[in-house]
């Protein structure tokens, strides 16, 4: 819970205005639904639902798309949108339905930036590419292309826990990078709006198993002690930065929690999510330039919290 000081806390430049439920009327994308919604209802947001409708061919090959009036699939996606837009507004929350056809990849950024879209919202199943090197799901390849932050509900995520509409902890994985950086404010945001305990956490590499097995040579540099030293001093610097992303008078708003853990990534995230009864985590990443580069940290850490975590996460990449 926050303080009850006085004390204001420093003006963030974010807000949830327009939020964009992303669906594919998959189970997953009916779980980020949910939560997209209490979100909404929550900060008090403009919902557009979005649904991305393939071109259905005429005949073996793709030539054109069906004509609107009978092109099945639109029909039945403009129905359950409408459905959707229908339950939105029956909890006090405008809503606006866009059913257009094309590839996700394509559809949905081009939504974000004609509709001034604040958040993303989407489902994803957790399987993708990223370890074949390739683009992956498309919830990966929108968290790639879009400009706005990505509220993503994966497949450990309990539908049952969205109808509580609420975060009681906030937990912020931070690097003390440029995405980090930019995701900070959307932290503190959420925190003050939910009066969430915040929870900041940063995690510093284990002692590499090579470097203890040379004590047995007697290297001074390499001993326990030594090691550990290093690891305790490693430790008190992080904290000391985890202290200095709060202006006092916000430490004082929301009683922040500094947890520094020493374990690989991204399981040291997931276990202190789970340990502090996370209802969110944020982070921050770096946009990969190309397939290449979606093989190397930040973003299978990204990868992986976003498949196992058993909470929504937001991501701001950088």
């Amino acid at each position: 819970m926050l303080a009850t000081a006085q004390t204001e806390v420093q003006p963030l430049a974010v807000s949830f205005k327009r939020v964009l439920i992303a669906t594919d009327f998959s189970h997953v994308s009916q779980v980020a639904q949910l939560w997209g919604l209490a979100l909404a209802r929550r900060c008090g947001s403009e919902v557009y639902f979005a649904h991305a409708n393939s071109p259905e061919a005429r005949g073996p090959i793709p030539m054109d798309c069906l004509p609107k009036e009978i092109d099945r699939s639109q029909i039945e996606a403009e129905s359950q949108m409408k459905m959707l837009a229908d339950r939105a507004r029956a909890e006090g929350i405008a809503s606006h339905t866009m059913v257009q056809q094309g590839g996700a990849s394509a559809v949905i950024p081009r939504i974000i930036q004609e509709a001034g879209i604040d958040l993303l919202v989407l489902g994803t199943h957790g399987r993708g590419g990223l370890k074949k090197l390739v683009l992956g799901s498309v919830a990966e390849e929108l968290l790639r292309l879009v400009s706005c932050p990505v509220l993503t509900v994966g497949p450990n995520v309990a539908p049952s826990a969205s109808t509580r509409g609420n975060f009681e902890r906030i937990l912020f994985a931070t690097d003390f990078g440029p995405g980090a950086t930019k995701a900070l404010p959307y932290a503190l945001f959420l925190a003050k709006e939910y009066s969430a305990r915040l929870v900041l956490l940063h995690m510093i590499p284990p002692i590499p198993v090579i470097q203890i097995g040379m004590e047995s040579y007697g290297a001074a540099n390499y001993t326990v002690g030594g090691l550990t030293n290093e690891e305790s001093t490693a430790r008190q610097e992080s904290k000391r930065r985890l202290k200095q992303l709060l202006l006092p008078e916000t430490e004082q708003v929301f009683e922040p929690e500094y947890v520094v853990a020493s374990d690989f990534l991204p399981e040291g995230i997931l276990d202190v999510a789970a340990e502090r009864r996370a209802g969110l985590i944020v982070m921050g990443a770096t946009r990969p330039r190309s397939a290449r580069a979606v093989a190397h940290i930040p973003w299978t850490v990204v990868h992986h919290v976003l498949s196992d975590a058993q909470c929504p996460v937001l991501t701001v990449m950088a």
